[in-house]
């Protein structure tokens, strides 16, 4: 099997969908061994900020010396970049030898009238394959949707769960109110295991506090609100949290702080628990910590930035960060939403601080809103609406449109962004001044 031919596969079964339960895993996973039951994780559930909290998490254990797993999904720019270990990603040979054990699995099933394993089943046991090959000491996995019916609450071998701020988002799936969404991202919860949650609305907080009562583990809330002396910044930001004075983070975003102190929090349960990690450690971890399309800074002169803000909340807290950052900048947006997103909701949030928005569609994206559909519902709200045809037209545009102290800002679905930000850094960024000094542009 070819690495070309892997993708083929995988991207065939995604016409099979997101269907939540337990029962096709559970049976694909035996079939390979339990693969998962010989790994040790860390579990992590919420809405918005997840991924930034295993960037955190899982660099600091790399940081400690230990050998780390991640799985994450949906990646930015290279398909393997879900599966890794150490932060290199699976090896193409890798990918493929584990996915031939899958597909023999996969095919026994449907012998016996068994159903077909989803794509995100599919890649949720080869990375359970992988990292039992490479004899991870424990590994950092992110919940694809929800959390109690995700593929990943297969695993019964977390040493600690977390749970990131939730709100509002894939709701046909996890029910309408946040205390049923909640209750699903709860699931994650094991019996006698330690959970850390970030400080949730009280409807949400409820739910995670019963469910941590009914399965008799320790439950640590981490706030924000506990950080003290903040120095906020585009490059760097620095705050105080308890014991931990100056403690410094390179990710961009008021929130980025919230989501550092959930990681610390975590990583405390985890030393506690068999992986001791010194002050050294959590602080080079935290720096070195690297979480692209995350309210990222990909190119200065103008500031060129991208975010995946998709649902509501993620959408207030993008305009939060570009009031606070950016007050009195010329602010030029590129979007591109799904359109099984609350589009309309995004939209609300985020106009009134753009002096022009762009539109694009996310290329090859059956679930992208055209450039033009998107565009048409912009201009209930806003009249500097334009729709591009392409993203290297948006980003063109977003460059004519912008002077040396402008910000553009390209946000929403992850699935374009990584495109987007190649076109940006393939740009040329090297230009001559007068003086003949170079300068970053």
């Amino acid at each position: 099997m070819t690495y070309t031919d892997a993708l083929a596969y995988i991207e065939e079964t995604g016409k099979y969908g997101s269907v939540p339960g337990l029962e096709r895993i559970t049976e694909l996973c035996k079939r390979l061994g339990n693969p998962q039951e010989e790994l040790q994780f860390v579990h992590i559930a919420g809405t918005n900020g997840k991924g930034s909290v295993l960037a955190y998490i899982s660099t600091v254990l790399k940081e400690a010396g230990y050998r780390v797993g991640r799985y994450i999904s949906p990646t930015i720019v290279d398909y393997r970049e879900r599966i890794q270990v150490s932060g290199k990603m699976i090896s193409k040979e890798g990918l493929c030898r584990n996915l031939e054990k899958i597909i023999s699995a996969v095919n026994d099933m449907l012998e016996e009238g068994k159903p077909h394993p989803t794509a995100f089943e599919i890649e949720t046991a080869l990375a359970f394959l992988y990292f039992r090959e490479k004899k991870c000491d424990i590994v950092v996995l992110e919940t694809g949707l929800g959390g109690s019916l995700d593929a990943t609450n297969l695993v019964t071998t977390t040493m600690v769960s977390v749970i990131a701020s939730i709100s509002r988002d894939h709701m046909a799936f996890l029910g309408e109110t946040l205390a049923e969404i909640a209750e699903n991202k709860a699931g994650i919860i094991k019996k006698g295991v330690p959970v850390v949650s970030m400080a949730q609305k009280p409807e949400a907080m409820q739910v995670i506090e019963q469910a941590a009562k009914e399965k008799g583990s320790r439950l640590i809330i981490a706030s924000g609100e506990e950080a003290k002396n903040i120095r906020y910044g585009i490059e760097k930001q620095r705050f105080d949290y308890k014991k931990y004075k100056k403690m410094e983070i390179t990710l961009a975003g008021q929130c980025q702080i919230d989501n550092c102190i959930l990681a610390i929090e975590a990583l405390a349960l985890l030393s506690e628990n068999g992986f001791p990690i010194g002050e050294k450690a959590l602080r080079q971890g935290l720096f070195k910590t690297e979480w692209r399309g995350r309210f990222t800074v990909i190119a200065k002169k103008p500031i060129f930035i991208t975010d995946g803000a998709h649902n509501e909340d993620a959408a207030k807290k993008l305009a939060a960060s570009v009031q606070f950052y950016f007050t009195n900048k010329k602010i030029i947006y590129i979007m591109g939403i799904l359109k099984d997103k609350e589009y309309e909701k995004i939209i609300a949030n985020t106009y009134a601080l753009a002096e022009q928005i762009i539109t694009v569609a996310a290329p090859d994206n059956p679930r992208a809103m055209s450039a033009y559909e998107l565009a048409k519902a912009v201009r209930e709200y806003h009249s500097g609406v334009t729709a591009a045809d392409s993203l290297e037209e948006a980003v063109e545009m977003s460059y004519l449109l912008a002077d040396q102290d402008s910000v553009i800002i390209a946000f929403g679905s992850l699935s374009f962004l990584g495109q987007l930000m190649t076109i940006v850094e393939n740009r040329h960024t090297i230009r001559r001044d007068s003086h003949g000094r170079s300068e970053e542009n």
